[in-house]
C-alpha cells in the first residue's frame, strides 16, 4: 500500500493505495457487458408503444379500448427529472395497456398496444 495525500476544494484527505501486479490484474474477472433488453413484439395487426428511455410512469393516460388518435398524450414518464410525453404514434383504439402509475420501466418496454 502506498499513501498519498490529495487536496480536493482546498480540503486535504489522506489515501492508500494498493500497488497490482500483472498476475493480479490478469487472474481478476472482467465484468460482462449487460445485455440490452429486447423491445416487446406487438401482436398481430397492432403497435407496440415502448418506452423509449427508462424511468417511472407518471402518469397513464389511456385505457383499454380507448380510441385515441396519433400525437394523442398517451403516458408521461420521469427520466432524470425531467417528464418525456409519449405520444401516440397512429390513431386506433388501446388493446391493451402494460402498466400503471408509479410503475419503473426499462428501455424498450412495452407500454401499451393500439390495434
Amino acid at each position: 500500500m502506498k499513501k498519498y495525500i490529495v487536496t480536493v476544494n482546498g480540503v486535504k484527505y489522506e489515501v492508500e493505495l494498493e500497488v497490482a501486479d500483472a498476475a493480479t490484474i490478469a487472474s481478476a474477472p472482467a465484468a460482462a457487458p449487460a445485455a440490452a433488453p429486447a423491445p416487446a413484439a406487438a401482436p398481430a395487426g397492432g403497435t407496440a408503444v415502448n418506452s423509449p428511455l427508462p424511468g417511472t410512469v407518471l402518469s397513464v393516460n389511456v385505457a383499454n379500448g380507448a380510441s385515441v388518435k396519433k400525437g394523442q398524450l398517451l403516458f408521461v414518464i420521469e427520466a432524470m427529472k425531467m417528464e418525456n410525453e409519449i405520444l401516440a404514434p397512429c390513431d386506433g383504439t388501446v388493446s391493451s395497456v402494460s402498466v400503471t402509475k408509479g410503475a419503473t420501466v426499462d428501455s424498450g418496454s412495452a407500454l401499451c398496444v393500439i390495434a
